[in-house]
């Protein structure tokens, strides 16, 4: 049995909830390139503060206080961030990764470098590659053999680096939204706990429809915000509520058509909410192969609204790319 294997085995016998205990292997030791929450005073504070309430203190020598070790794949906004936990190896794009290394591959890159990225890796860490990007990659993923590797719902908002990072934790879900599937799930949500964010455990079928939520709230806020000339996601959400709704609506009834799921109730409010957390985010549309093109294929029987405000961006120069 190989190691990918086993590891798939072993995350089959695992109940899909919050990892609260942490690991990490003996011989791993951090890399002098090792980034530290002190390099922020005041996301140190935080941490320490985070730390106390759980009993432990940022300088304790027991590995439990500490993150597990993770290589991280890019250095922008969301890899910065990660780093901050410490106990982890940050590579640009392009840096080869450790043949002989172990733990978690964090992918924190737009999506226009995963080509290169899973070429470049040794087939024997392939398994611990963890996909963050926004938009739909199971297609993609499928296409690669990497499907069941983890993959990450980052409802995380990072505006530069070195800036506080912005949680998704709304007043309709104060558990967080975001969420990990796969074998390095919880030590994805071990990082997160220790720059005092929140990530749900949870298993492939729970993953499913969350995914097309996020999907959904990228294609609905950020398009209506295009067509409708708003500078916000926020400004999208209050001044044109009513067509918000309409559209996750209609998407929503289309992917359960599509995919045979079926949305846990409340999805509307559930990224209104989030649209309140993240009100000053612009609104454009972008990516669209990763993102807008899974509903714009559905057809404009299924899903008239949101091919009519695609075409409208598309007549008002709105798009730099083609719908053909």
């Amino acid at each position: 049995m190989t190691r990918c294997h086993y590891h798939r085995s072993l995350i089959l016998a695992l109940s899909a909830v919050a990892f609260t205990a942490a690991w990490m292997p003996s011989d791993v030791r951090p890399s002098p390139r090792e980034s530290s929450a002190s390099r922020h005073s005041t996301k140190w504070e935080k941490k320490q503060r985070w730390l106390e309430k759980r009993d432990m203190r940022a300088g304790d020598s027991d590995e439990t206080s500490k993150a597990p070790f993770a290589t991280i794949i890019g250095n922008g906004r969301i890899g910065s961030t990660l780093a901050e936990a410490g106990n982890c190896i940050v590579l640009g794009r392009d840096d080869n990764i450790d043949e002989n290394g172990k733990g978690p591959i964090l992918i924190a890159t737009r999506n226009d470098a995963l080509d290169g990225i899973i070429e470049k890796c040794p087939e024997s860490r392939k398994c611990d590659l963890v996909f963050l990007q926004n938009g739909y990659l199971n297609s993609y993923l499928e296409q690669k053999g990497l499907l069941d590797n983890t993959q990450v719902l980052l409802y995380l908002s990072v505006t530069a680096i070195g800036a506080e990072a912005v949680d998704g934790v709304t007043a309709y879900n104060p558990e967080g939204l975001t969420a990990a599937t796969g074998i390095h799930a919880e030590a994805f949500a071990r990082r997160l706990s220790h720059l005092g964010l929140r990530c749900n455990v949870v298993d492939a079928a729970s993953f499913k429809p969350a995914m097309f939520e996020k999907l959904m709230w990228i294609a609905v806020f950020m398009l209506i915000g295009a067509a409708k000339r708003c500078k916000s996601v926020g400004q999208a959400g209050s001044e044109h509520s009513g067509l918000v709704d309409e559209l996750i609506n209609e998407l929503s009834a289309a992917v359960e058509k599509r995919e045979a799921i079926q949305f846990p109730e409340g999805t509307v409010p559930r990224l209104n909410a989030y649209t309140d957390v993240v009100s000053d985010f612009p609104a454009a549309v972008k990516e669209f192969t990763w993102r807008n093109k899974y509903f714009f294929d559905l057809g404009d029987e299924e899903v008239p609204i949101h091919n009519t405000l695609l075409r409208e961006c598309r007549e008002g120069g709105l798009l730099d790319f083609s719908l053909e």
